[in-house]
């Protein structure tokens, strides 16, 4: 074979390295977002007995421009 018909083997492994690294960064980001997960208990309520609807202020003033 001649010079120019040789295929260009840093061409190829350029393009396999892009590709190796782009698999391993989305293993990276995949693994980083499972160690950053973690569970947070809720928080006590307070033992108030009311609950639901609360009529403030604000909801006052919006009802009146109706």
């Amino acid at each position: 074979m001649s010079e120019q018909n040789k295929p260009n083997q840093s061409r190829r492994q350029l393009l396999k390295n892009i590709g190796l690294s782009v698999a391993a960064g989305a293993v990276a980001a995949g693994a980083t977002t499972a160690v950053q997960a973690s569970v947070t208990q809720p928080e006590e309520k307070k033992n108030d007995k009311t609950t639901g609807y609360r009529e403030t202020q604000h909801v006052r003033d919006y009802y009146e421009t109706l």
